[in-house]
């Protein structure tokens, strides 16, 4: 069998986490007659982060670098690794769900599509690769496919290290011409999605009293009282489209800011909800942020061949175009975003869960002290939640994440925990009636987005 790994190098210059398990897995299911293989489209810089890799276990990477594959967007990234797939013919491929600076997890389920692969996504065990491929999933169950096949994987092991006496494998570049590309389907000029512009986020600040420890419990039960008193509707645009189609009932708060007219389409295969919006053409279709709709829209995207802007926060119009607006760069600033291609696609952030009216979420900076902040949980029966770092860091599971990537939560009470406050985080609490931060730096930026705000070390006040 012959296997091939998807791999990005992340801002920060290391690999990204999600393709470190997904290569680990290709190593653990690789027996003696298989091949493991890597593949990045990425900038030449990247060869030497892929020439360490190759001493673990993979025979040759393959570098995708042209000028003309700058810029690309999910879409377009996709086109350009298909090209790849389908020239090295591989039986499996794996990917990372998603990478950790652009967060849209489309590139997996569009590559599926452009390959002509069979998909499982969200794979938490590969259970058996002999004939078929059967993997243990976050959110199905027991997946099978046969293959060839892709699979997009959770954080569920961590990357070996090289042995002493391994040695380094061959990094092979490809370019544009080499993989017979069109170049107006590469980079940029093939990205239908367009960042228009950027700008620091402002959605959600609210004036934050600082208050000494003794004052939490009290603070707390005021609170509770209090209930879900939640932010203002969502702003609508003064100009409405003349239709938008959703997808499941999920979306509809966030389509009516930008349209009176709503049509519910059910969920359904990529493939018939492909056929249903080819046959009757709308210009806009709108997902939740749900693992169905995170798997599904970018297959229709790819089938398509349309734009998906993921995770929206704020949708906007003019009547014509669709304008969407989501965290970008980590979460630090919101990109304002359009859709050049018919129909205009997003994904849209909906809260999950109401779920108990109190909820204490751990951040990485109390990690360290988890079972005081589980024990200060209970005695208020608050649900516990927790931030991506502390999801990263393998102290909490990825049901409990609270953000752009995770669950969206409207409790009566949000106790932040040792949370800087990053906009991803925010994203997913900010409905919530009364927000409490417990951090011990005073210019975190949780206090701004904090009704009650304790500046100290949790370890020492709970």
């Amino acid at each position: 069998m012959k296997i091939l790994v998807c791999v990005k190098q992340a801002q920060n210059g290391e690999l990204n986490p999600f393709d470190a398990v997904a290569f680990e897995a290709a190593l653990r299911i690789k027996g003696e007659a298989d091949e493991v293989e890597l593949l990045s489209m990425a900038p030449e810089k990247s060869r030497e982060m892929l020439l360490s890799l190759t001493r673990l276990g993979a025979k040759k990477a393959y570098l995708l670098n042209d000028r003309a594959f700058a810029g690309a967007d999910t879409l377009a990234t996709a086109y350009t690794l298909s090209l790849a797939v389908n020239m090295l013919k591989p039986d499996l491929v794996i990917c990372g769900r998603q990478t950790i600076d652009g967060d849209t997890a489309q590139t997996g389920p569009s590559l599926s599509v452009a390959a002509g692969l069979n998909l499982i996504t969200n794979v938490l065990e590969i259970v058996d690769t002999n004939g078929k491929i059967t993997c243990k999933t976050r959110d199905e169950g027991v997946k099978t496919a046969d293959y060839p096949a892709l699979i997009t994987v959770e954080r569920f092991c961590s990357l070996r290290f090289p042995s002493i006496r391994s040695k380094m494998g061959e990094v092979i570049t490809l370019n544009a011409a080499d993989l017979n590309a069109d170049v107006s389907r590469c980079g940029l000029k093939g990205s239908p999605t367009k960042v228009l512009k950027t700008f620091e986020n402002e959605e959600g600040r609210r004036k934050c009293t600082f208050i000494s420890p003794d004052k939490l419990d009290e603070v707390i039960k005021v609170a509770r009282e209090k209930g879900r008193a939640r932010l203002k509707n969502r702003e609508e645009s003064k100009e409405k489209l003349k239709e938008v189609w959703i997808v499941g009932e999920k979306p509809r708060e966030m389509a009516e800011t930008v349209s009176e007219n709503i049509r519910v389409i059910e969920p359904d295969s990529a493939r018939n909800i492909a056929d249903l919006i080819s046959k009757e053409n709308p210009s806009v279709v709108l997902w939740a942020s749900d693992s169905y709709s995170k798997a599904t829209a970018p297959q229709v995207a790819a089938i398509l061949k349309t734009g998906l802007c993921a995770d929206c926060t704020a949708l906007e119009t003019d009547g014509e175009n669709l304008f969407m607006y989501r965290p970008a760069f980590s979460g630090n600033i919101i990109a304002k975003i359009s859709c050049e291609t018919r129909p205009q696609m997003a994904t849209v952030r909906t809260v999950d869960s109401e779920g108990a009216d109190v909820m204490v979420s751990l951040g990485l900076g109390a990690v360290h002290f988890k079972e005081k902040v589980f024990a200060f949980a209970q005695e208020y029966n608050a649900e516990i939640g927790a931030s991506r770092g502390a999801v990263d860091a393998e102290v909490m599971p990825y049901e409990n994440q609270i953000g752009l990537t995770g669950k969206s939560v409207s409790p009566a009470v949000y106790v932040a925990i040792g949370i800087s406050g990053a906009v991803h985080h925010v994203e997913g609490m900010k409905r919530s009636g009364t927000i409490i931060a417990i951090n011990k730096d005073k210019d975190a930026p949780i206090f701004d987005y904090a009704d009650f705000g304790i500046v100290a070390d949790a370890n020492e006040i709970l």
